[in-house]
């Protein structure tokens, strides 16, 4: 039954990240073909750009993983905590944070299938909201989305 679980914790992380889901866009899929520009966009004073989202993303699959494994905190690629500033826009530095992503992603889902059982169920809840906060995240990315093709 244990060995259940893990592979639904795998298989919904890896449905809100970048397989095929019931619900429409995964995370990696909201933001294909988004350009640094569109992706440092800002809808609003105060709103969240497209950037920031991927990075925060990133950052709570570190967070997720730094819990599951009880790792020490501040070895995140960034600097700071939660909401990181957008850099302006440039390509180098976008794709680097999608690989960031991607990567957080890989380590985050390597962490659960490593995990002793007594650990993963510890942290059940947490793993599920990861794949949850990406999901809603990726709302997020497609209204912005949606919004910088309207404002163009």
């Amino acid at each position: 039954m244990q060995e259940d679980i893990r592979s639904l914790l795998l298989r919904i992380l890896d449905e809100a990240y970048d397989k095929r889901a019931w619900h429409g866009p995964n995370l990696r899929g909201s933001l294909r073909g988004v350009t640094a520009d569109q992706a440092a966009w800002r809808p609003a004073a105060g709103r969240h750009t497209i950037w920031d989202l991927a990075v925060h993303c990133a950052y709570w699959k570190y967070v997720v993983r730094r819990r599951l494994t009880r790792m020490r905190r501040g070895s995140f690629p960034r600097e700071g905590s939660n909401w990181f500033a957008t850099p302006p826009p440039e390509e180098r530095q976008w794709r680097a944070d999608l690989a960031l992503l991607r990567d957080e992603h890989h380590a985050l889902r390597d962490a659960v299938a490593r995990a002793p059982r007594a650990r993963l169920m510890e942290t059940l809840r947490l793993i599920y909201g990861a794949a949850a906060h990406d999901t809603y995240h990726t709302g997020q990315i497609q209204l912005i989305r949606k919004l910088t093709r309207d404002s163009a």
